[in-house]
Order: structure tokens, then C-alpha cells, then sequence
């Protein structure tokens, strides 16, 4: 009925699949979610979460299997039950690579290949729209830039396409997106499975989160490398947080938890105060920032700080304390790159910093 008691029990007996609600009495069901993903043991197992339908690209992008939408038959059940079961069961993943470039597309093929996954290649849009139809993919790697149609036409496509909704896509692109295409991107995330990575390894960890692929068979040299993205501190070491929060009690928690790990911490305690830190220059890695502010709330200090066009790609995690319903889009759309619900979890904060400061 917990979640820290399923994170146990699933770290314990490594189960074929999880059925997981998304309001549970001390945690989110979406904070169960992402620790099952972070743990090298047990992100390969289904999961299943049981939840609000606009809920879904939001789970599906974290790496849920499917989802069971409240309130619910015992024929649905039995369905999504079978559903698991039958995806569970031993059978090679198939990964479909889009990019016009042979040299890029040896490189990825490399960088992800092993002998439990299949992998075919797309040197085009219009090749790529045909295989997807011909053949079942687990998962897409999606250069943007294609010779006849950009990556964006062909999210537009899956999105369109009933069949191919659900499946996971992940943008490559090996150099940071523009403002424009960031912004292109959030706008079909919202109804495509789709991630942006710029470094090899966060390739390689989304593409392993969505084939479901056990970690510890893969060769040593990709286990290590997930294992530095996932458990090393380096991307931390050296950078500027900026905590915003009213509560002196939450600022000191969190900066001291920051600073062990090699951060520099500014803090702010309004809205206005952390505008004008960060229209001061004081170049701040990522922002933690509190919702529940008075006068100037998270929401507005977000807002504000996104019309700086300097300030548009800065990460900034949005802290709220409250779990409730629509929380999560009113974040996102505010300009919050992530969302975490307090009281917060350090594992989860510094799995979402390593993500975060690591492109």
C-alpha cells in the first residue's frame, strides 16, 4: 500500500512486472516510477500504472509500459494483465534508427548493439515511415535533419497514427537543440513518446529504459558507462544551484545536501529576489525553485524568468508541495523542465541533476 514498501519488495524479488497506482499515502506513484528506472536492478521490469488518462505521455516518457485508466473493468484488468504477460515473456526488442549520415549511423549502431536487441537502420523519412509500418518497433533513435522531410514532419506522422502513438521515440541529435525546435519538441512530447538527448550515454540509458533491457547483460564497458551517468557525481561537482524557497528550513536541507556534492549554492527566498539573481550574471547551472511563494509564486517567477531569451534553456526544477491534480501541467507550462513533489527525495533530486546537467 506504500511506496517505499514496493521499491523494497521490487528490489527484493526482482518481480516480472508492477502494477503501480499513482496516489499512494507517502510518495508519489511517479517518485516509485523513477526510482524502479534508476535502479540498474529492476528498471528493466514492466510497469504498469494505474492513473488519469492525460497522465499517459507523461508516465510512457519516464518509461512506464502501459497504462490503466481509473476507474476500471475487470475486463480492462484482465486485458492489461495479458498485455504484460505477453510482453514479459523472453523475445528480442526491435530498435529502429533514422539518420541520413552512414558514418552517424555505424557510430549509434555501435554505441547501442548487442546480441538482445535488433537493430534496423532508415537513411530517410519516407524509409523510416515504411518501416514503422511494415514491422513492430520497441523503441525509435530520430535524427532531426533528414534529406526529404525533417525529424518533426515524422513525429507529426507517428502522432497521427493511432498504431504508433505509444511508441517511444528518442531524438539524437548530438548538438543542443535551438530554442525554437526545444520548444517544438515539449509541444509533441505532449502527445508522442519522445526525448531529446545531446551525449551518447543519455542515448544509450533512454533507448535501454524503453527496450526494457536488463542491464546487467549488457557488455562492461555499457554498464559503467550508465553506471557514471546514473551514480557519478561529475556533472555536479563545480556547477551553480540556485535554491528558491521561502522556507529557511528547506534551503539549508537542500544546500547542504548540495554542497557535499561539489555544488555551489545561491539562494533566494521570493520570486523577485531570485529574477534578479538571475538577470545579475550569476550564471547558475540549474534552478531548484519552490511553487508556494508568497506574493510572486513559482509560477510567475517562472514565467518571468523564460521572457529572458538569455534565461529560456536554463533547467529549473519546480518543487511543490502539493501532489494534486493538473499540478504538473500548470509546472510545465510555467516553463518548469521537471517537476518533483515534496517532501523530496534526495535520490530522486540528484537522479534529476545528474539528467539535467549532464547535456
Amino acid at each position: 500500500m506504500r511506496g517505499s514498501e514496493a521499491l523494497a519488495l521490487a528490489q527484493e524479488h526482482r518481480p516480472t512486472a508492477v502494477s503501480l497506482d499513482v496516489f499512494l499515502p507517502d510518495m508519489l506513484g511517479w517518485t516509485v516510477l523513477s526510482q524502479i528506472k534508476q535502479n540498474p536492478a529492476t528498471r528493466h521490469i514492466p510497469v504498469q500504472m494505474v492513473t488519469l488518462d492525460e497522465d499517459r505521455q507523461h508516465g510512457l516518457a519516464r518509461g512506464a509500459f502501459s497504462f490503466v485508466t481509473k476507474p476500471t473493468t475487470s475486463e480492462d484488468l484482465e486485458a492489461a494483465l495479458s498485455r504484460i504477460k505477453e510482453y514479459a515473456s523472453p523475445r528480442r526488442k526491435r530498435l529502429l534508427i533514422v539518420e541520413d549520415n552512414p558514418a552517424e549511423r555505424l557510430g549509434i549502431t555501435a554505441l547501442l548493439g548487442h546480441d538482445d536487441i535488433d537493430i534496423d537502420s532508415a537513411a530517410s523519412g519516407a524509409e523510416a515511415l515504411a518501416a514503422l509500418q511494415e514491422e513492430p518497433y520497441d523503441c525509435v533513435v530520430l535524427d532531426l535533419r533528414l534529406p526529404d522531410m525533417s525529424g518533426f514532419e515524422i513525429l507529426e506522422r507517428i502522432r497521427d497514427d493511432e498504431t504508433l502513438v505509444d511508441l517511444p521515440v528518442v531524438v539524437f541529435t548530438g548538438k543542443q537543440l535551438s530554442a525554437e525546435e526545444d520548444a517544438q519538441l515539449r509541444v509533441l512530447a505532449r502527445s508522442v513518446v519522445v526525448k531529446g538527448v545531446e551525449s551518447p550515454e543519455r542515448l544509450l540509458d533512454e533507448t535501454a529504459l524503453f527496450l526494457h533491457r536488463i542491464i546487467s547483460d549488457l557488455p562492461a564497458e555499457k554498464q559503467q558507462m550508465l553506471e557514471r551517468l546514473h551514480v557519478s557525481d561529475d556533472d555536479l561537482h563545480g556547477k551553480t544551484v540556485l535554491v528558491v524557497d521561502d522556507d529557511i528550513r528547506n534551503i539549508f536541507a537542500l544546500s547542504s545536501v548540495l554542497e557535499r556534492r561539489g555544488m555551489s549554492v545561491l539562494t533566494a527566498s521570493t520570486g523577485r529576489e531570485a529574477i534578479a539573481t538571475l538577470e545579475s550574471n550569476a550564471d547558475p547551472a540549474i534552478v531548484l525553485m519552490d511553487i508556494m511563494m508568497p506574493e510572486m509564486d513559482g509560477y510567475e517567477t517562472m514565467k518571468v524568468s523564460r521572457k529572458n531569451a538569455s534565461l529560456r534553456r536554463l533547467p529549473i526544477i519546480a518543487l511543490t508541495a502539493k501532489a494534486m491534480k493538473g499540478d504538473r501541467e500548470k509546472c510545465l507550462d510555467a516553463g518548469a523542465s521537471d517537476y518533483l513533489a515534496k517532501p523530496v527525495n534526495t535520490e530522486q533530486l540528484l537522479s534529476a541533476l545528474r539528467m539535467w546537467l549532464h547535456r
